[in-house]
């Protein structure tokens, strides 16, 4: 996921993105502890992802507090 597409999205869209992530990633632990995960770096994928997401909705807060 790209930063760009990130900072276009409303802050709605992104709390379902990051909702949406964080499931997924539950999911993929899941798989691997049950050796049924066969791409192993979408984990990582997924949790770079998701600090992404973080880190545009905590840029917003503080843009928001000055």
């Amino acid at each position: 996921m790209k930063m760009n597409t990130l900072i276009e999205k409303t802050d709605v869209e992104l709390k379902e993105e990051l909702v949406a992530l964080k499931e997924e990633l539950f999911k993929l632990r899941f798989q691997a502890a049950t050796h049924q995960l066969t791409n192993t770096a979408r984990l990582r994928e997924v949790k770079r992802d998701i600090a992404r997401v973080k880190t545009v909705i905590r840029q917003r807060e503080l843009k928001e507090q000055a």
